[in-house]
């Protein structure tokens, strides 16, 4: 069984920075992709970016790319999202999720979920 813990979200200005961190435990050894996705109130969970769980390839939205970092330590079975710069429309519960197959871009491609950290950012 695989678990995922998100923490790290919180109220934030407009132009600020935060880092979520996502803590994996259980079998992820058949897993291609870590993923982090959001989900603002009243619209559809869309992906955030993702990366490799055998090497370090990572891929983003267009709208976080130049923006958000996605990486991993290993030893720690963590994950982190580092979001720079950050806009009111980035204002959304963050999940992190794995992915069979590395490249996955589609929720209904990742087949674990944690339970989310909100993350707002104010004007």
């Amino acid at each position: 069984q695989v678990q995922l813990v998100e923490s790290g979200g919180g109220l934030v200005q407009a132009g600020d920075s935060l880092r979520l961190s996502c803590l994996t435990s259980g079998r992820l050894f058949d897993h291609g992709a870590l993923g982090w996705f959001r989900q603002a109130s009243g619209k559809e969970r869309e992906f955030v970016g993702a990366i490799g769980r055998s090497a370090d390839i990572t891929y983003y939205a267009d709208s976080v790319a130049g923006r958000f970092t996605v990486s991993r330590d290993r030893t720690k079975n963590m994950m982190f999202l580092q979001m720079n710069s950050l806009k009111p429309e980035d204002t959304a519960v963050y999940y992190c999720a794995v992915a069979p197959r590395l490249g996955a871009r589609v929720p209904a491609e990742y087949e674990y979920w944690g339970q989310g950290t909100q993350v707002t950012v104010a004007s």
